[in-house]
């Protein structure tokens, strides 16, 4: 499970990483789809790694906020990096995505902030 774990933090990592690189082109060159889906992937793949790494199978939860509720039950946390302002956190991430700039911002800005948060926790 380690291994897996393993997989799911540096997965996170290099999205995190490819969204970073898009949103900070020039405006009229920045994919917002590149970003959003990216960042969206970070944020499940984080919350997968970290449960995985916890010792807990993850398939039954298809949902970001599934994820995020089961991380917050383990480590209280979590309760740090809001999700509020996340849209897409109670849908299958392969069905929704935002093309406005200032909506994909905030999907970066929680992915990052996660990332911030298990580095300070030691995780990854």
């Amino acid at each position: 499970m380690e291994n897996d774990a393993y997989k799911y933090l540096v997965d996170a990592a290099q999205k995190l990483n490819q969204a970073d690189k898009e949103l900070f082109k020039p405006e009229e060159d920045i994919v917002t789809y590149l970003v959003c889906k990216n960042s969206q992937f970070a944020i499940e793949n984080y919350l997968r790694g970290y449960l995985t790494k916890k010792g807990i199978e993850t398939f039954k939860y298809k949902t970001i906020d599934s994820l995020y509720e089961q991380c917050k039950k383990i480590n209280k946390g979590f309760e740090k990096v809001n999700l509020s302002d996340f849209n897409c956190k109670n849908q299958d991430t392969d069905t929704k995505f935002c093309n406005d700039i200032s909506k994909v911002s905030k999907c970066y800005e929680i992915a990052n902030n996660l990332d911030t948060f298990l580095r300070k926790e030691k995780v990854i």
